[in-house]
Formats: C-alpha cells, structure tokens, sequence
C-alpha cells in the first residue's frame, strides 16, 4: 500500500469500512436459527465505527482545526438537511431505486409492537454516527482525492465540479435510493466547498438521517432501513 493511504486516508477509511462489514454480516443467512437477534449487529456496526472514530480522533484535522463557519452556513444546513429528508421520501420511484425495496432493519417484536431500544439504538447510529463516517470518507477523503492525492492540503473551496460530481455519483450508488443519494452527495458536498467545515454537511446529513428515521418509525416504511 502506497504511504498516503497508511497515513492521512486509514483514519478515514477504517470506521466506515468497519461499518459495511458488519452490516454485510447482517444479510448472511447464518444467523438464520441461532438464539440472536441479527438486528443487534447494528449496534455493533455503530460501536466499532465509533470506536475507530475515538482511535483516530488527533487525527481528524478537518473536525480539530476547521475554520469557524458563518452563521448562514449553519441556517444553509439546517434547511439541506430538511430538503434532502423531503427528496429521500418523495424520490421513491421504481426507476430511481436500486433492486426491490426490502424492510432490512424492523425493530417489532412478535406482536408487531415496537421494540424501543432498537429503535433508539438505530436512530442514534443513524444521526449520531453516520453522517461522521460518511463525510469523512465521501467529501473530505474522496471528493478531494479525486483533485489531489495530498488530500488534506486541497482547501474544500477549491475542490473541482468534477470531483464533487462524481463522488456524489458514487455515494448516490451506495445507497438504494440512488437519485435520492446523488442529490444528497451534491448537497452535502457543496456545503463543505462553500463552508469550508466539515461539521456543516455533516450537521445536515445528521438531521436528515434523524427526519427519517422519525418519519420511518411513525410511518412503518420499514424499506428505508
């Protein structure tokens, strides 16, 4: 592995690595039988992504020593976030979704009442922990990677209309709603070009993934989880 990827890319990398792994564990059919509730690995896939989040927490200069942001940035993420909840629900076409909607995560128990330590649990990893390892590794690592490969040093300002595009074409393929991902991946990238701080996009991701899972709950669209 070349040295950039050791260094300033693995703290970037690893939590949302750790994150995927497990939630690829989550579909396999072994559990299938066993006295566990799969659903549980997801505390688990937000507890090992934390955890990588405090090991490497020195190293996070975007978050340590990033320009304070204006007020407008913030008033800017609070009205993103609110838009791209509006898009994720109103986007659910056939054609803008990859493969057929599955309930992968519903915390009922048998009597189809809700189980509320699941819920709180995903809500929490949800708003709490993955708009972090998701801005860490889709804007500041890979949406300036894509312009420099010393990353770091490329102020988010100068960050390239390309670069923005094509990292939030990939982040949009990553998730089944993919028009819905796309458009966010924009959204929050141009937060972080204007702003400047990665803590505006990720304050917008987070209560997007908040507005959702309020909304899942209420509403029992289990296929957005």
């Amino acid at each position: 592995m070349t040295s950039w990827f050791l260094a300033p890319a693995w703290p970037r990398v690893l939590p949302f690595a750790l994150f995927l792994l497990v939630l690829a564990a989550r579909g396999l059919p072994v559990w299938d039988g066993l006295p566990i509730d799969s659903r549980w690995l997801y505390a688990v896939q937000a507890g090992l992504a934390l955890a990588a989040l405090i090991a490497y927490r020195r190293q996070y200069s975007e978050l340590n020593a990033a320009r304070r942001p204006a007020a407008s940035s913030w008033l800017f993420a609070l009205v993103a976030g609110i838009a791209v909840f509006g898009l994720w629900i109103g986007l659910d076409w056939d054609f803008a979704t990859i493969g057929e909607p599955q309930a992968a995560f519903v915390p009922l128990d048998h009597e189809g009442k809700l189980v509320w330590s699941l819920v709180v649990v995903r809500i929490a990893g949800a708003a709490l922990v993955v708009p972090v390892i998701e801005e860490l590794f889709w804007r500041s690592l890979l949406m300036r990677w894509l312009d420099s490969r010393d990353f770091l040093a490329l102020d988010p300002a100068r960050v390239s209309a390309r670069a923005l595009g094509l990292s939030a074409l990939v982040f949009g393929i990553e998730h089944p709603q993919w028009l819905a991902g796309l458009i966010a991946g924009l959204v929050y990238g141009e937060l972080y070009r204007r702003s400047g701080n990665l803590w505006v996009p990720i304050a917008a991701h987070a209560l997007t993934n908040l507005l959702l899972g309020i909304w899942v709950v209420a509403t029992g669209a289990w296929h957005y989880w």
